[in-house]
């Protein structure tokens, strides 16, 4: 359906009426019986404009986002240019996946070398996580640990439920590590992982496995599992005879470290959190 950009008005041409604070929402476009049941949030934000600070595309095209009936808060479709939302307690949805609507929200990717610590602070005055992120001011969780030596990909952020939901069993988030590890590595080895190893706290098997490279002593290879037990990786292969040499993790359910140099962080996309979101059925 076109979008009609007439603005329209209640009062009658030349009547005492006139047009009221009600009347001067942006509904345009909006065909009879079309409007939706969604309350305006007094002194709240404009829906473009808070999908176009979260960084969903400009204004123009959130318009046309929202026109198109692609945009949801609280599990309605709205379809009006000038509905007034709460962005930090109300649930809005692109295309069915939620965004990160609230400006207070932080989500950030964090490559950590080793030698660091996953905790925001140490009594011993250890180097931390903390030290990586100290130009973010906000109060900051982290999704998970990585030990000492471990290298890698860490989400940290400021949103506490999704913070919890990642880290919690229940909703099995895939892991991806790159391990280095003594060779020669023997054929049944992924079997003998996928199927199950036995380790002191009980069986853990990982979802996939593979050889990624063979040189000499040394093999690259790449595990994904689903749990966090401490050093389980490390453990896994020990187990099965391949000590770890190097460990890093490379993705945590659909986000990946990519070319983050070691120390640096960034931010997550729209597209990202929205996925992790969906990933742990927030």
């Amino acid at each position: 359906m076109p979008i009609r950009r007439d603005r329209r008005r209640s009062g009658t041409a030349g009547g005492s009426g006139g047009s009221s604070g009600a009347d001067d929402t942006d509904d345009w476009g909006i065909e009879p019986g079309e409007r939706d049941s969604l309350i305006d949030v007094p002194g709240g934000v404009r829906l473009q404009k808070v999908l176009a600070a979260a960084g969903v595309g400009s204004r123009r095209s959130c318009e046309e986002m929202i026109g198109a009936g692609r945009v949801e808060v609280d599990g309605e479709i709205v379809r009006r240019f000038g509905a007034r939302v709460d962005p930090k307690t109300q649930v809005i949805r692109v295309d069915g996946k939620r965004i990160p609507a609230s400006e207070d929200l932080v989500y950030l990717a964090l490559n950590k070398p080793a030698g660091v610590l996953s905790t925001m602070s140490d009594d011993r005055g250890r180097r931390t996580i903390a030290d990586l992120v100290a130009d973010h001011g906000e109060r900051l969780f982290h999704v998970g640990r990585l030990d000492y030596e471990t290298e890698g990909l860490i989400l940290l952020t400021n949103d506490g439920e999704l913070a919890h939901r990642l880290a919690h069993p229940r909703y099995g988030v895939l892991k991806t590590y790159l391990a280095e590890v003594r060779g020669p590595v023997q054929k049944d080895l992924g079997r003998r992982l996928t199927s199950g190893v036995e380790l002191d706290d009980g069986i853990v098997a990982a979802d996939r496995f593979r050889v990624l490279d063979q040189a000499g002593q040394r093999v690259l290879v790449e595990i994904t599992l689903h749990e966090g037990r401490k050093h389980v990786v490390r453990r896994m292969l020990a187990q099965t005879g391949h000590p770890v040499i190097r460990l890093v993790r490379t993705r945590v359910g659909p986000v990946s470290l990519g070319s983050l140099r070691p120390g640096s962080s960034r931010r997550l996309s729209v597209a990202e959190v929205g996925n992790l979101y969906a990933s742990v059925g927030m």
